[in-house]
């Protein structure tokens, strides 16, 4: 397996424990929590049942066919045919007489696999869930019972802080997070895709390092192709992933895209103020919800920006897929077979090249410090921008605000080549942090920093750099 190490070895020392065990594993969709137990658990699962999708949109009889696949689950794993289960407790009871017959003193590893969609309306899960685990798990010290669900918001209201009969009944939380660039690199290794790490950068930038995505790549051919094929083509592999993505793990699909879009529109993000002032959401606890959702599943970023006050709380968009595929294929432009090859080099493919490896570099911001030598050191994260004012000259791409009373003002650029500083933008690095001194106390030291791609070439401006950072330092774990 790639990656996972730190997430497989707590499993299993949790399996070699003497203690009935209740473990939550979360994280976005095809981020990788099946396949984690799967592969870590082989030939060790006592009973295993995943829940039924709701892409469907179906509205009626969700209830009965949860039952009924978790009664053919039951059959499956080898319990004696009996009557279908009329409701979720009568389900659960139908599962301890089951691992009751099977138990031989050895560990029992029970598996629910996307628990959020077995918890449909009016259904009584929860209830049945708590019954089934107060009742009957608790007491046996070699059960273990593992949930998984992409529904992160799903998963942390009603099982981790959880305030009801499964108030602190969760003995270990696993949130599984996107690979970073090193592991996607491993990925891609082990499934012999020879990919430059300038080119696998730029898979991250569109894809952020979600392993069932990047499985998709086919070997001999270029970055390029394999972003045609996947996303470009008439039966492109992942053209309907941003519909799924939603359908599958939200209540509201059409809301939170709604929400996802209008954040996409600004690379700062918005403040909820901005929101309802747009026309476009009302007050409430809809918003509210949706935003915490959003931000659970890691698919927005809730921060405050550098210089603004704590009432100022701004909402961005942050993950890689959503805002590639609402940058180029939210609307129908004629693309076609080749479209992102023929891209490249043009003023579009640039613009969205310099985004997207800001949104890199705000995710390896661990990286970034241990180049720069600080990993010890506190410190905030966040753009900057001048009020009032959006013109060049006034925003830096990543401030490292730190405890040492020493602030990185980072510019970010990406290129084909050793990066040049001119003249011109000598002058404007001179402005800004100029413009950043009168923001800040004057006991904070400000260093010019450079995160690049293959680093700076040196000539009688470069000196305005205290600090290089390339991809190099980006890759390292």
């Amino acid at each position: 397996m790639v990656g996972r190490d730190k997430e497989q070895k707590e499993l299993l020392r949790r399996y070699r424990g003497n203690r009935a065990e209740f473990i939550a594993v979360y994280g976005r969709r095809r981020v990788g929590k099946t396949f984690l137990i799967d592969e870590t658990f082989r030939d060790k699962i006592t009973f295993r049942h995943a829940g039924l999708s709701p892409v469907e949109g179906k509205t009626s009889g969700q209830m009965k066919d949860q039952l009924e696949q978790f009664y053919y689950s039951l059959l499956k794993h080898g319990m004696k045919k009996s009557k279908r289960p009329a409701d979720w407790l009568e389900a659960f009871f139908m599962l301890e007489l089951f691992l009751q017959e099977k138990d031989d003193g050895t560990r029992q590893v029970v598996f629910l696999d996307e628990l959020p969609w077995l918890d449909t309306p009016r259904s009584g899960f929860i209830t049945a869930l708590e019954g089934f685990w107060n009742n009957w798990c608790c007491n046996r010290h070699n059960l273990m019972l593992i949930v998984c669900g992409s529904s992160s918001s799903w998963i942390l209201d009603k099982l981790i802080h959880n305030h009801g009969g499964l108030y602190g009944r969760i003995t270990c939380e696993i949130k599984l997070a996107p690979f970073n660039l090193r592991e996607s690199e491993e990925l891609f290794q082990s499934n012999g895709v020879r990919l430059s790490r300038y080119d696998i950068t730029q898979s991250y930038m569109i894809l952020g390092g979600i392993p069932y995505y990047l499985n998709y790549f086919e070997p001999g051919l270029s970055l390029a192709q394999n972003i045609d094929r996947l996303f470009f083509e008439k039966q492109a592999k992942l053209k309907d992933e941003y519909d799924c993505l939603f359908t599958s793990v939200f209540e509201s699909p059409d809301y939170m895209k709604k929400l996802v879009e209008t954040l996409s529109r600004r690379s700062m993000g918005y403040t909820r103020k901005e929101m309802i002032e747009s026309g476009s959401f009302s007050e409430g606890t809809r918003l509210t919800d949706a935003l915490k959702a959003l931000i659970a599943g890691d698919f927005v970023d809730r921060y405050i920006p550098f210089g603004y006050s704590k009432r100022e709380i701004h909402y961005k968009l942050k993950d890689p897929f959503c805002c590639f595929w609402l940058h180029f294929l939210s609307a129908p432009k004629g693309n076609a077979s080749g479209y992102w090859q023929s891209i490249q080099e043009t003023p579009r493919g640039n613009t969205w090249n310099g985004l997207a490896f800001e949104q890199v570099c705000f995710t390896h911001v661990d990286q970034i410090k241990a180049r720069l030598g600080i990993s010890g050191i506190r410190t905030n994260e966040s753009a900057w921008t001048l009020k009032g004012m959006e013109s060049a000259g006034t925003q830096i791409d990543l401030l490292l605000e730190r405890g040492d009373n020493v602030i990185n003002a980072c510019e970010i650029k990406f290129t084909a080549k050793e990066y040049r500083v001119d003249q011109a933008y000598y002058r404007l690095l001179l402005r800004r942090q100029e413009l950043l001194r009168e923001s800040v106390s004057q006991r904070k030291t400000i260093q010019n920093t450079l995160i690049t791609t293959f680093g700076l070439e040196y000539n009688e401006y470069s000196g305005i750099f205290s600090n290089v950072v390339t991809l190099e330092d980006l890759f390292k774990t």
